[in-house]
């Protein structure tokens, strides 16, 4: 997830890869029938039975091969750059170049969004403070023949975290579980240094129901300004981690 870093602070626009799932196209399961078989016999004195009996077909029962699957708790997305509030953009992202955020391109935007903030915090002689932040929704529907809504956003969560805690050239990786947001979340910071700058990433992963969000935070310093503190990322991605699940459920609420 983490953003290739600027060659000089004038162009410290820096995206780091977003994780990205194609769409998969859903499957109908073919029901299969199955017909009761009957005997008719001859109501003659001798008990006879009738060797041309023939097969009923008024008990026919139908069948599934498959089991049904539990509807999607969630049917939309909401607006990834309105998914953060203006505040939060002010004290994580400082001199933001759009405070709006840049939305990401998507085929659909009811199962895949994304926007991105970034700014440079010209301290002078202080040195110059860059930071970027970049959140990513995904939302699955039950598929039959694929799972769950539920069971495809687990598997993104965990291809997510994985893919964070295994960033190419990261030191110091840490991963901890971040209680009581969504239905699980998972906190990944790092350390990794780009272009001789040492950047400090802050990385949160939320599954809430059918739906991923994954949360990129991170920044550095330039002429002589320090880079911002584990805590500090962490803290950020955390925040509006927490602001993203709130815009997800407002928006299936509304």
């Amino acid at each position: 997830m983490h953003r290739s870093a600027p060659a000089t602070p004038e162009k410290a626009h820096a995206p780091a890869p977003r994780i990205r799932l194609a769409r998969v196209l859903a499957c109908a399961a073919v029901p299969v029938m199955l017909v009761a078989v009957g005997c008719s016999s001859d109501s003659g004195g001798d008990k006879k039975k009738d060797a041309s009996s023939s097969a009923s077909s008024s008990g026919g029962k139908q069948a599934s091969s498959s089991p049904s699957l539990a509807p999607a708790k969630f049917k939309k997305l909401p607006e990834a750059c309105q998914s953060v509030t203006p505040a939060s953009i002010d004290k994580y992202v400082p001199k933001a170049k759009t405070k709006a955020g840049e939305v990401g391109k998507t085929s659909d935007p009811q199962s895949q969004a994304s926007c991105t903030w970034n700014g440079l915090d010209d301290k002078g002689v202080q040195g110059s403070l860059y930071r970027w932040l970049d959140i990513d929704l995904k939302r699955y529907d039950s598929t039959a023949g694929l799972g769950s809504g539920d069971s495809l956003a687990q598997k993104q969560f965990d291809r997510a975290v994985s893919a964070a805690q295994g960033t190419a050239d990261a030191k110091n990786v840490k991963s901890t579980p971040v209680p009581g947001l969504g239905d699980q979340a998972t906190a990944i910071t790092f350390d990794l240094k780009k272009t001789d700058a040492d950047f400090k990433y802050g990385v949160v992963v939320v599954r809430s129901a059918n739906a991923v969000i994954a949360v990129d935070y991170n920044g550095t310093g330039y002429q002589g300004a320090d880079a911002p503190q584990t805590n500090e990322v962490q803290e950020g991605a955390t925040v509006t981690a927490k602001e993203a699940v709130a815009a997800l459920a407002a928006a299936n609420n509304k």
